[in-house]
């Protein structure tokens, strides 16, 4: 046997044999604990979400599934870290949109592609934003909001969770598409909805289970919710698109990410697992303000892509940038 033939039979063999090791590897994951990082502080939507899921995937794939909160620079820090990890299915990411779709636009240097250096591995919840407004605001439905922030032109103040946010370029889109003029002031995470509950400002997007209890102990009005459909956590409130303004839709959503490489077996275990607990989930979800999704990792990819180009434009039109 001519010896390159013979080295190209031992390369080959070299490398069924790896290929044979991954794959058992992936088949017995997880052999250890596998941490979760979230990119936003404990309390939050991201985490009460991923904590959810993490205690099902413990139970489910009988391995410690542990939290790992790593907030900063609007989920950057903690999303960073897991595209820096190693590929191997013990360091997940649970997002959101503003790291995946938003912040590759919003701000100037980031030192990472989250479309080509993570992967999508399943889709856990959209969480539309609701539009509140503080009691003080003479506006009971959507109609008498859109009039009179028409006739109180510049008068009106509406607080975000940041510069870029789901919550700002929500207010965006809407003063944009009803023809109002309001003003945005950004803050930094809970403070914006208690300027809200104080009545320094007067109205906001935000995700549902942020504002929830609020709006049912009056402390706040629902006004419209920002996704495609009704949210099943507020069924009686009306979405923007049916009140006049089709194709409106700028809610959070949130799922689990992994580094580019992971093993694509480890991919589809976790994305079975998700979806196997996903319905023991509903009820709870739908209680706090979160609509279940699940799916394949194929269509969660499918629909990051998607969101990445319908926020580029919105960022840009907005002028919103972060250094």
């Amino acid at each position: 046997m001519p010896r390159i033939t013979q080295r190209l039979l031992q390369a080959f063999a070299i490398a069924v044999a790896a290929t044979s090791v991954a794959a058992h590897a992936a088949d017995e994951y997880p052999t250890k604990p596998v941490r979760m990082i979230v990119a936003f502080t404990a309390g939050g939507t991201t985490d009460m979400l991923a904590r959810s899921v993490s205690q099902h995937l413990s139970q489910k794939l009988k391995q410690s599934f542990v939290i790992d909160n790593r907030p900063g620079a609007g989920g950057n820090i903690g999303t960073e870290f897991v595209v820096r990890s190693p590929a191997d299915g013990y360091t997940l990411l649970v997002d959101s949109v503003g790291p995946i779709a938003i912040n590759q636009t919003l701000y100037k240097r980031l030192n990472y592609d989250p479309l080509k250096d993570l992967v999508p591995v399943v889709q856990i919840a959209d969480v539309p934003n609701v539009l509140v407004v503080h009691p003080s605001l003479p506006v009971k439905n959507f109609e008498e909001f859109v009039a009179y922030a028409k006739a109180n032109p510049g008068k009106l103040n509406y607080s975000s969770t940041g510069v870029g946010t789901s919550s700002h370029l929500s207010g965006f889109m809407l003063t944009e598409r009803i023809g109002a003029q309001a003003t945005h002031i950004p803050y930094k995470g809970a403070d914006a909805l208690n300027d809200l509950l104080t009545g320094r400002v007067q109205f906001m997007f935000a995700t549902i289970p942020s504002v929830m209890a609020h709006i049912q102990a009056g402390k706040l009005r629902a006004i419209a919710v920002s996704s495609g459909k009704r949210s099943r956590s507020m069924p009686d409130v009306p979405t923007v698109a049916e009140k006049g303004f089709p194709g409106f839709e700028a809610g959070s959503w949130f799922g689990i990410f992994a580094p580019k490489g992971t093993p694509q077996a480890v991919i589809t275990k976790v994305n079975q697992a998700v979806n196997e607990a996903l319905p023991s989930l509903q009820a709870q979800m739908i209680r706090e303000g979160a609509d279940p999704v699940g799916g394949s990792a194929e269509q969660f990819g499918k629909f990051t892509q998607k969101e990445y180009v319908k926020w580029k434009d919105v960022v840009r039109a907005s002028g919103a940038s972060v250094d």
